[in-house]
C-alpha cells in the first residue's frame, strides 16, 4: 500500500490527537523501512530487525512504558491501530512489535523500582526489546498452564523446563515467562511470572523458524536448564501469573493480534480493488470493476472490514476505560479479526483471479499469515468459549 493511500486510509477514523501523532509516525516509517522489505521477510523466514531498529529509532518500544520513565503511557486503542498499519505492509513486523508491547506492559503492570530502572527506561529509550514465552509443547492451547519450574535458591531462582512458540525467539534482550513453583504444591494459585535475560546461563535454543506463515517472527523453542535468575526479576507476587494472564497478557496480546490480522485483511481488500480497477479484457476493453457481481462482492468485503474494525476499535475503548462489560468485546475481538481475515484473503484470492496463484504472490503471503490467527492460542474456538462464559456470568476457566 502506498504511503498516500495509509494516510487517507488512517486519516478517516479519528483518534487522540497523541495516538495521531503516533499513527502518522508509524504510517511514514512502514512506508519508508518496513514495506520495501516486507516480501525479504516472508520469502527467507528474516527476522525483521530493520522493522524493530526503525520502531526503536522512532521511540515507540516504549508504547505502554508510563511517561515519567520516557514511554508514551498508551494502552489497548494505541497497540490495535499501530499494530494494523504496520501489517498492511508486513505481518511478520507487526507480530514481533505487538508482542515487544505486550511483553512490556506485562513488566509494567507492578513493575519494582529496579525494574523500572533496568527495564521500562531502557524500553523507552529503545534500548531494549522484550517478549512473552507463555506456551509449552505439553499445555497446547491451555498456554495459561505453565510446567516451567521455579525453584528459590538463596539468593535467586532456579528454572527448568521448555517453552515453545516463542516470537522473537533469540533475538530479544528479555523474555517474559510463566513458571510454576517448584518448591510447592502444583496448583494454580503458585503460578507466576518473571523476566528472564536472553544472556542467562543455561538458557538455549533449538531449530529455526520455518512457518507456512508469520514466516519472519522467528517464534522458536527455548530451554531453560538450571538457569539462574536474579529473585528481584520476580513480576509481582508469588502467584500472580492468572492475574497478569487474564488482566494484562489476554488483553493486550488480544489487542495486538486483532490489529495484525486486520491489517492483513485491510490489505488483501486494497489488493483486490486495485486488480478490479486495473484488469482490462483485451477482447473488449471493459475493466473487471464494470461487473456488476464484482462490485457487489467487493463492497461485501469492505462491510465486512469496517465492521471488523468499528468492533476493535469500541473493544479497545472499553478497555482503556476500565468498562466493566469490556471482557467479551475483547474476547471476541481476534475472533472477529481472524475470521475476517480468512475470508477477506481467501474471496481476494478468488477476485484476483490467476495473478493471485502464481509462487509467492502478496496475496498468497497474506492468505498464509491470515491463516495463523485460529490456531495461535488462546485458539478462535476457545476464545468463543471464554465469550459465551463471560456473557453468562460464568468463570471462564
Amino acid at each position: 500500500m502506498k504511503s498516500e493511500d495509509m494516510t487517507k486510509v488512517q486519516a478517516a477514523r479519528p483518534v487522540s490527537s497523541r495516538l495521531a501523532k503516533l499513527q502518522a509516525t508509524v504510517v511514514s516509517l512502514t512506508a519508508s523501512d518496513i514495506a520495501p522489505r516486507a516480501e525479504e521477510v516472508d520469502r527467507a523466514c528474516t527476522w525483521p530487525a530493520h522493522s524493530m531498529a526503525a520502531l526503536s529509532k522512532a521511540g515507540l518500544l516504549g508504547l505502554h512504558v508510563p511517561q515519567a520513565l520516557g514511554g508514551h503511557e498508551q494502552g489497548l486503542l494505541a497497540l490495535s491501530v499501530l499494530t494494523e498499519t504496520i501489517a498492511q505492509a508486513c505481518p511478520s513486523s507487526a507480530l514481533c512489535f505487538g508482542m515487544h508491547c505486550v511483553g512490556s506492559a506485562v513488566i509494567a503492570a507492578k513493575a519494582t523500582d529496579l525494574q523500572r530502572t533496568d527495564y521500562l527506561r531502557k524500553i523507552a529509550q529503545g534500548e531494549h526489546i522484550t517478549t512473552l514465552a507463555l506456551s509449552e509443547a505439553g499445555s497446547g492451547a491451555h498456554f495459561y498452564l505453565p510446567a516451567t519450574l521455579m525453584t528459590p535458591c538463596d539468593s535467586h531462582l532456579e528454572v527448568n523446563g521448555q517453552k515453545q512458540f516463542v516470537t522473537n525467539g533469540g533475538h530479544a534482550d528479555s523474555y517474559v515467562l510463566s513458571v510454576l513453583d517448584g518448591s510447592s504444591e502444583h496448583h494454580s494459585g503458585d503460578f507466576s511470572c518473571l523476566i528472564v535475560d536472553a544472556d542467562t546461563p543455561g538458557l538455549t535454543w533449538s531449530g529455526d523458524w520455518q512457518g507456512f506463515g508469520m514466516r519472519g517472527n522467528s517464534s522458536r523453542a527455548m530451554a531453560l536448564d538450571n538457569a539462574r535468575v536474579p529473585t528481584t526479576n520476580l513480576l509481582g507476587e508469588p502467584g500472580d501469573q492468572v492475574w497478569y494472564v487474564f488482566e494484562v497478557v489476554a488483553p493486550y496480546f488480544l489487542m495486538a493480534m486483532a490489529g495484525t490480522y486486520l491489517g492483513i485483511a485491510e490489505a488483501a481488500l486494497n489488493e483486490a480493488r486495485e486488480h478490479l480497477k486495473a484488469r482490462r479484457h483485451a477482447h473488449s476493453g471493459t475493466a473487471l470493476a464494470d461487473h456488476d457481481i464484482l462490485q457487489s462482492r467487493l463492497a461485501t468485503m469492505w462491510i465486512s472490514v469496517e465492521r471488523t474494525r468499528s468492533f476493535i476499535r469500541e473493544a479497545a475503548r472499553k478497555g482503556d476505560l476500565g468498562d466493566p462489560a469490556a471482557l467479551p468485546f475483547i474476547l471476541a475481538s481476534k475472533v472477529d479479526a481472524a475470521e475476517t481475515a480468512v475470508a477477506i484473503t481467501n474471496e481476494a484470492m478468488t477476485l484476483c483471479g490467476g495473478s493471485a496463484y502464481r509462487e509467492n504472490s502478496r496475496l498468497t503471503q497474506m492468505l498464509r499469515d491470515a491463516r495463523a490467527s485460529h490456531v495461535m492460542s488462546p485458539t478462535t474456538d476457545m476464545l468463543k468459549l471464554w465469550t459465551g462464559r463471560a456473557l453468562l456470568d460464568m468463570p471462564l476457566l
